[in-house]
């Protein structure tokens, strides 16, 4: 994948169709299935995030092209004053009704550009963070040791992923946000979810794993 960086709160990257297949996706399904296709726009955007460092904050409007043998896409991200109002968003709207465009008359369109946004209200349940090295999560296992977080440890991509599920009768949404934060300490989020995990990674831990981890490595 390509990756060019326009400015502070933009960026745009390239993705071949056959790196496409490579991820474990077909051309199929990041146009028809729209889970497939946001699953695979999040794992791009945590290479982006990694190799340009482009945070994934606040609104993103997003440009996708379709070329003859990939796809160009160009990601804004939204500017926020202080009281949460938008800043520096398009202003026409035919440029941000339809999230995919193409020059070609048998792609498919969207009827409505969706821009991307975190639901504060909504309680999250399910959080998956990646690291380098099993021992990076010692600290964090010592912390909640007596938090009853359900968690796995998967590897994929070269990489470690934490998945962890809360359950939404014994946390609530503050206790989540709580022990998100403690994760977050040590760790950083990514988008990869535990779907992909569990198809193409190897399991380390399927259950109880931040236990496992102080039990073995502690």
């Amino acid at each position: 994948m390509e990756i060019e960086r326009i400015n502070d709160n933009t960026v745009k990257f390239y993705i071949s169709y056959l790196d496409v297949e490579e991820r474990g996706f077909s051309r199929d399904e990041i146009w028809f299935n729209r889970d497939k296709s946001e699953e695979l726009f999040w794992e791009m955007m945590d290479e982006v995030n990694e190799e340009a460092d482009f945070v994934m904050e606040g609104p993103l409007w997003i440009q996708v092209q379709a070329m003859d043998k990939g796809l160009e896409v160009t990601v804004t991200r939204a500017q926020l004053t202080k009281d949460g109002q938008k800043l520096d968003l398009p202003d026409d709207i035919e440029e941000r009704r339809k999230m995919f465009a193409s020059e070609d008359a048998t792609a498919p369109e969207f009827d409505e550009f969706e821009p991307v946004f975190e639901e504060p209200d909504v309680k999250k349940l399910e959080y998956t963070f990646v690291f380098s090295e099993v021992e990076e999560l010692l600290p964090i296992a010592r912390r909640l040791m007596y938090v009853p977080i359900a968690s796995a440890i998967y590897h994929f991509d070269n990489k470690y992923y934490l998945y962890t599920n809360f359950d939404e009768i014994l946390h609530s949404q503050e206790d989540i946000k709580n022990n998100v934060s403690i994760i977050a300490e040590y760790l950083r989020t990514s988008p990869v979810t535990i779907h992909r995990l569990e198809e193409y990674g190897k399991p380390i831990f399927t259950e109880d794993a931040l236990s496992n981890v102080l039990h073995y490595f502690g």
